[in-house]
């Protein structure tokens, strides 16, 4: 009962905030919104390295995958953005399976290192293809999205249209984690030699993390090009993508509700410390490394989840 008024609470609050940042300041409505962007990049992340145990540096590649297909496809080919919003994520799903299939094999810090480089070939293919990306000039001009002859021209409506792909993302991932698919993830990430001593294929399913994951950075690539309506290879650096692992592990790595709250702290906090311009990022580091010392598993972590022989885990134990 508590928890079905708090969701209904918060889910009152989420509907009527915009009119109220609106009434104080776009900026922060577009914070917002930019806060929905990385919740689904965290949570699409976390599923590769919260569930499925794999260590993964190149998150921003598949953003920049999703952002520069939607806008290629909305100022050259003219399709909706309705349209153009799956095959994003599509495409972007299958690079991450094209990634996942030879790295599947690797663990720890070597896994880290070919993801990392996975994502600066992508960011300098971005760079360098100059016919079809325009390289550092970017693309610009990217047209905003349309509904019912409706067109999305103000923060409002880019707020409700990233609220629901949140939303979305959520139920989606956590139906996912919370089925067969993510008990054999949780299997894997704990003992991957138990795993397939049990018949369970640790390859398929780390390629499937790394598929999923792709997908929905593909969704937040794609949003965000409608958004910003201009793509350039900055937006999608190495820091971005250790900007979207740090969400991951201060929210909590293997719970979704952790990512969001992750997001929410690592795009707000820097905000409120800009009257220390000069020391802000400092602040922030010194932050979160005090944070990984006092409570390691995060904010918002998952509890230590025993599985038995069948992957299962057992009654009363983790989340």
């Amino acid at each position: 009962m508590k928890r079905t008024v708090l969701t209904f609470i918060i889910a009152a609050l989420l509907l009527v905030l915009p009119l109220l940042l609106g009434q104080v300041s776009d900026f922060w409505l577009h914070v917002v919104i930019m806060i929905g962007v990385f919740s689904i990049l965290s949570m699409g992340l976390n599923v590769i390295i919260g569930y499925a145990g794999q260590f993964a540096l190149g998150h921003a590649a598949f953003y920049g995958i999703g952002a520069y297909t939607a806008a290629l496809l909305l100022i050259h080919y003219n399709l909706s953005f309705w349209l153009v919003l799956p095959i994003a994520a599509v495409i972007t799903g299958f690079f991450g399976f094209l990634l996942g299939t030879p790295v599947i094999r690797l663990r720890g810090d070597y896994l880290g290192i070919v993801t990392l480089g996975f994502g600066e070939i992508v960011r300098l293919i971005f760079v360098n293809w100059i016919d079809v990306t325009r390289g550092p000039m970017g693309l610009p001009g990217i047209p905003a999205p349309e509904l019912f002859g409706f067109t999305f021209s103000g923060k409002i409506e880019f707020y409700y249209l990233i609220l629901v792909l949140v939303v979305i993302t959520y139920i989606v991932i956590n139906r996912i984690v919370h089925s067969g698919i993510g008990l054999n993830m949780l299997t894997i990430r704990e003992d991957e030699r138990l795993a397939e001593s049990i018949g369970i294929r640790p390859n398929k399913y780390k390629i499937m993390a790394f598929t999923i994951g792709a997908f929905f950075a593909g969704i937040a690539g794609a949003f965000w090009a409608a958004y910003i309506s201009y793509v350039s290879p900055d937006a999608f650096r190495y820091m971005d993508s250790v900007n979207i692992l740090a969400m991951v592990i201060l929210g909590g790595s293997g719970n979704l509700a952790g990512s969001i709250l992750g997001a929410s702290i690592l795009v707000i906090t820097p905000e409120l410390l800009r009257y220390v311009s000069e020391y802000r990022m400092l602040l922030l580091g010194l932050a979160i490394v005090l944070m990984m010392i006092f409570k390691p598993t995060g904010f918002w972590g998952e509890k230590h989840r025993k599985l038995n022989f069948y992957g299962k885990a057992r009654k009363g134990e983790g989340k």
